[in-house]
C-alpha cells in the first residue's frame, strides 16, 4: 500500500507565486506533496485564487480585537487540514508565540535576505543602503522571534553595480522558487528536522545552511556535496 503524501497548509498575503511554484512542481511530479489548505490574513489576496475554493480560508485580520484572537481562529482552520508541514510563503503577519508552539519544527518560512542580516521588511533596499556586494534568499523555521529561526538553506546572487531595490526583488525571486521547491523536498521526503537551534538532516546537524547551485540543487558549502 502506497503512503499517504505529505500535507502542506500554505499561509501566504499576497500574489502566492511561491505557492504557484509548489503547486507547478507537485503538479509536474517534482514534490511528492499535496497543498491541503491556503490561508490568508487577506480575504482579497491573489493567492487565494491559486486553489479551489473547498481549500481557501480568509479572514481580516484588523476585524479582529487583537492579534491572539486571530492566531487562535487562524490555528484553529490551519490544524483542521491535519497538515505535516506549514509553509509561509509570503505571509506579511508575525505569527504569534501560540501559535508558533503549536506546530513548532513543521513550520518553515522563505525570506528575502540572506539571513541573519535584514529580518523584516524592505531588505532589498537595506541591502543596498548598506553596501552589501551579494544577497539572496534563506528557508528558516519559525520560531516566535521574526526571522530568526534556524536556516536550512540559502540561495545567493550577486549585487550589481546600477542595481535598484526592485531589480535586486526580481533576481532574487528568480532564485526563490528553485530554493522553496529544493527545501520542500527535503521535507517532504522526511529528511529534515528542528532541534532546538539545530537544523538536522538525516538526523545530523546542519552546523551551516545548506546552498543553492547553478543547477538548483542543494549542497553543503564545506564540502560541496549534495544534500
Amino acid at each position: 500500500m502506497s503512503q499517504p503524501l505529505p500535507r502542506i497548509a500554505v499561509l501566504a498575503s499576497g500574489r502566492g507565486s511561491n505557492l504557484q511554484a509548489v503547486l507547478d512542481a507537485i503538479a509536474a511530479g517534482r514534490l511528492a506533496a499535496e497543498v491541503v489548505g491556503v490561508f490568508s490574513d487577506k480575504p482579497g489576496a491573489a493567492a487565494l485564487e491559486r486553489v479551489p475554493e473547498a481549500l481557501r480560508w480568509s479572514a481580516p485580520a484588523k476585524a479582529y480585537p487583537s492579534r491572539e484572537a486571530f492566531d487562535a481562529d487562524l490555528a484553529e482552520a490551519v490544524a483542521a487540514c491535519r497538515p505535516d508541514w506549514i509553509l509561509c510563503a509570503g505571509y506579511l503577519r508575525i505569527l504569534g508565540t501560540a501559535f508558533v508552539e503549536r506546530f513548532r519544527g513543521r513550520t518553515i518560512n522563505i525570506h528575502p535576505s540572506l539571513l541573519p542580516k535584514f529580518r523584516g521588511l524592505h531588505t532589498h533596499a537595506r541591502a543596498l543602503a548598506e553596501g552589501e556586494r551579494e544577497h539572496g534568499a534563506s528557508v528558516h523555521f519559525v520560531i516566535p522571534e521574526l526571522d530568526a529561526g534556524a536556516i536550512i538553506a540559502q540561495a545567493v546572487v550577486a549585487i550589481e553595480s546600477g542595481d535598484t531595490p526592485e531589480t535586486l526583488a526580481q533576481r532574487v525571486l528568480g532564485v526563490e522558487h528553485p530554493l522553496l521547491l529544493a527545501v520542500m523536498r527535503l521535507a517532504a521526503s522526511g529528511r529534515l528536522a528542528e532541534h532546538g537551534a539545530t537544523v538536522t538532516l538525516d538526523g545530523h546537524p546542519l552546523f551551516t545552511p545548506l546552498r543553492l547551485d547553478f543547477a538548483g540543487d542543494l549542497t553543503h558549502p564545506a564540502t560541496g556535496l549534495a544534500a
